[in-house]
């Protein structure tokens, strides 16, 4: 809706405040058919499938007419596939052990974003890690199957964060095959499967953490996939079981981006990037150390002769060489006569540089150090998104969790929403997505229940209702509903 629309609702908002409206008939019914012309923009649903790009949207309202009643997705206009989720616990299709899952395990909300939401529960058994899941073979090849050269990805999570880091959405299977402690008695092994997932934080817990895989598996020589990123917010913990007052207020918007064009992977939480360096990688031994290798190994074999400390086997694919065109900034550490240690920031990192004055009086380059990492944008260091063999043994797309070896319980917490695009939104699109966390719709409050009733839980706006947030249609002579909370 354009500013000019937002206000002229809002004024009306502002004029019906919080007055009650009753079934209309005979002479009351123009008013009801006045409040149903201006109420129409868009759902909050219908803003997330029309921001351009939308491949699948699951809002955990629709769900399949036959008998499963599976959540489905909201998706383009004569595309057949909606993606229904399945219920697994994949502890048990990999270790053969523990109960299946059924949706039963995803207790539901009832309100959200967009009318419901599916919780993921904090289990304690460890042979139960229950997911909502589109196997591999519904979606290989289909508009969600985003991989191959030159794509880009958005994926999008409403949720609100009990606990946990780990996997919010995504096509993500992290193999079965890294030799975890907890693996050892695992049946069916598997490597890595990656491709695209949104995590609520990994190594920065509560962030947006958006992840990129080229070859499904690790990367820069770890076990682990490392082409990740991290927004500078962080979403407070909030417990499950809070009053629904507390959980009104406590919606969150993940967010990730990647465009193929910068190679830019970027976290956005709440619509906003900010900016996110890692220090001292070389010292971070589980991941960063091997970021660290990986920039030393690339600066070294550009660089004439062997150098101290270079490994002629380390694989070229897996260096990492950010653009270091243009200096950011320059900071003089040492300085002498002869010698000068600077600290240099590009775009993507922090690097000590370490220089000598020869007989010319120049100043040239003897070595260097990576000293910072950036990791909100994250410099992507290839071209494509992994592309899995044709033999069906591509990761699925899961939200809740992911499969992995180690069994963690991962991301605890309400969802109430997943969106998936085939481009990077542009932040002005980010943010109007983001906004929608501030509307709570009840689904099945009104009449026949096919209506949905659309508040704002934050204050700040006319009668408790944003002009652009009144998402619903006032079908004259038929409901009785409240404007305003």
């Amino acid at each position: 809706m354009n500013t000019r629309n937002s206000l002229f609702v809002g004024l009306i908002a502002t004029i019906v405040g919080s007055c009650c409206l009753t079934p209309t008939s005979g002479a009351d019914a123009p008013k009801s058919k006045l409040l149903s012309l201006i109420a129409k923009p868009s759902s909050p649903a219908d803003v997330v499938t029309g921001t351009p790009g939308c491949v699948a949207f699951w809002d955990f309202v629709k769900r399949e007419p036959d008998e499963s009643r599976r959540f489905v997705a909201h998706v383009p206009d004569g595309v057949a596939n909606d993606y229904p989720l399945d219920a697994w616990n994949w502890v048990k299709d990999y270790w053969e052990r523990g109960r299946a899952a059924t949706y039963a395990d995803f207790p539901q909300l009832g309100r959200g974003p967009f009318g419901n939401a599916i919780r993921i529960v904090k289990e304690t058994d460890e042979y139960f890690r229950p997911l909502l899941v589109v196997p591999r073979e519904r979606l290989h090849n289909s508009p969600l199957d985003i991989k191959g050269q030159d794509k880009s990805v958005s994926v999008i999570v409403w949720a609100i964060r009990e606990s946990g880091n780990h996997a919010l959405a995504g096509i993500w299977h992290e193999g079965t095959n890294l030799n975890n402690p907890e693996a050892l008695d695992i049946q069916k092994v598997q490597r890595g499967q990656r491709q695209y997932g949104l995590f609520a934080g990994l190594n920065k817990e509560g962030s947006a953490c958006g992840h990129i895989s080229e070859n499904g598996a690790g990367s820069f020589l770890n076990r682990f996939a490392l082409n990740k990123c991290n927004s500078a917010g962080v979403a407070p913990c909030v417990p499950a079981d809070s009053p629904i007052e507390i959980l009104d207020k406590s919606w969150q918007c993940f967010a990730m981006t990647y465009d193929h064009r910068s190679h830019e992977l970027t976290g956005w939480l709440n619509g906003a990037s900010g900016d996110t360096w890692f220090e001292n990688p070389k010292a971070h031994e589980r991941h960063f150390s091997f970021v660290y290798q990986a920039y030393m190994q690339a600066h070294f074999a550009h660089t004439p002769g062997t150098q101290p400390g270079e490994d002629p086997t380390f694989p070229s694919d897996q260096y990492y060489l950010p653009p270091e065109e243009r200096v950011v900034s320059t900071k003089i550490l040492q300085a002498c006569d002869t010698e000068r240690v600077e600290l240099r920031e590009y775009r993507y990192t922090k690097v000590e540089v370490f220089l000598r004055r020869g007989d010319d009086g120049q100043f040239t380059e003897t070595g260097r150090e990576l000293v910072g990492l950036r990791l909100n944008p994250w410099w992507y260091p290839h071209s494509g998104i992994f592309v899995p063999d044709e033999d069906g043994s591509g990761g699925p797309f899961t939200i809740g969790r992911v499969i992995c070896s180690s069994r963690m319980v991962g991301f605890t917490g309400w969802i109430g929403g997943v969106a998936v695009y085939d481009r990077a939104l542009h932040p002005e699109e980010l943010a109007n997505l983001a906004d929608l966390r501030s509307s709570v719709v009840v689904e099945g409050v009104m009449g026949n229940g096919s209506g949905k009733r659309c508040f704002n839980p934050h204050p700040g706006s006319p009668s408790g209702v944003p002009a652009d947030r009144i998402g619903f249609e006032v079908p004259s002579g038929e409901w009785s509903f409240e404007v305003g909370y």
